[in-house]
């Protein structure tokens, strides 16, 4: 990889439908393929949003580097997802693999179909608490804060149930 192009990226991770634990471990290997030097957090165990009436969700957080494009990375995503049934039926709803683009260097990205920072990311723990695991030192383009103290902030402020497993 060349490293004049190489950026630091962060995505979210999260299951609730069938062997989510496996499904999850599975789609690592395949972000492996684009995503260089990854860390992975732990798991976590955590409560659906807003359609509360559905399976806890199991999610963590990947930190690594990677030398393509936002809208290759999107599209790369996407592929994980769709290879493991991801269905985009019902927002908030049940998924078999949901992935996340949370950071992308210090690139930001306004458009219908990709927004980076992750525009609700500061609001979900089960993004932040994660993430400050393995790259707490990372930034929000935004405002420069760094992931460890927008956690402390979050924690502040929102109280989801949020299991380390």
């Amino acid at each position: 990889m060349e490293e004049k192009n190489v950026k630091e990226v962060a995505l979210s991770l999260g299951s609730n439908v069938g062997d989510s634990y496996q499904t999850l471990l599975s789609s690592l290997k395949d972000l492996s393929r684009f995503v260089d030097d990854m860390k992975v957090s732990s798991f976590y165990r955590t409560d659906p949003m807003d359609m509360k009436y559905q399976p806890d969700f199991i999610n963590l957080a990947v930190a690594g580097k990677t030398s393509i494009s936002p809208d290759a990375l999107l599209k790369k995503v996407n592929s994980v997802e769709k290879k493991y049934g991801r269905a985009r039926a019902i927002k908030y709803g049940p998924r078999t693999l949901d992935i996340d683009i949370i950071l992308f260097g210090s690139e930001i990205v306004k458009r219908d179909d990709l927004v980076i920072p992750h525009p609700e990311f500061r609001k979900r723990l089960f993004v932040i608490e994660p993430l400050a695991e393995i790259a707490p030192e990372m930034k929000d383009p935004v405002d420069g804060k760094e992931v460890h103290e927008i956690l402390k902030e979050a924690r502040a402020h929102f109280s989801d149930r949020i299991e380390k497993l």
